[in-house]
């Protein structure tokens, strides 16, 4: 192969390694609380019991990560898509610097990841991932773990 085959495939993977690195996200933020799931309520809209279409509704108190102090609160609704294994859902966090937007799956028996699809106020170009896990088998409360890509 010639010499200029040598340098043209050097400059095509250096600028590829460079749009490699510079596409990967990088997470700016973690940003971990705990939600006290104290008011989730089931409407049971299809047949009785548990069955699609059931709507879950919230709206809980949320703590820092040590959950001691109060910091804010969440709002919204999930979709029972699979029984006894999973809803689709979308809420908003609310805390003093502004509000993050969520959108994904809640798995009964095993941690879920959701989507930040946006936000309000610090977070306003908000974008990232949510990872939810279960802090007891009853349900009680849950580590949200924020994200945030700059």
């Amino acid at each position: 192969m010639t010499q200029a085959f040598w340098r043209k495939a050097s400059v095509l993977l250096a600028v590829g390694l460079a749009m490699g690195i510079i596409a990967a996200p990088a997470f700016a933020d973690s940003l971990i609380f705990v939600e006290r799931a104290a008011s989730d309520t089931v409407i049971d809209l299809g047949d009785k019991g548990d069955s699609l279409g059931d709507l879950l509704t919230f709206s809980n108190d949320i703590y820092d990560k040590d959950n001691k102090m109060l910091v804010g609160h969440d709002n919204g609704w999930c979709i029972r898509t699979a029984v006894g294994k999973a809803w689709e859902c979308h809420w908003t966090l609310i805390i003093e610097k502004g509000q993050i937007t969520v959108d994904g799956p809640f798995y009964d028996t095993s941690d879920s990841v959701l989507s930040i699809t946006g936000g309000t106020g610090d977070y306003v170009k908000a974008r990232g991932q949510m990872k939810l896990h279960a802090r007891d088998a009853k349900g009680s409360e849950y580590d949200f773990v924020y994200e945030v890509v700059d």
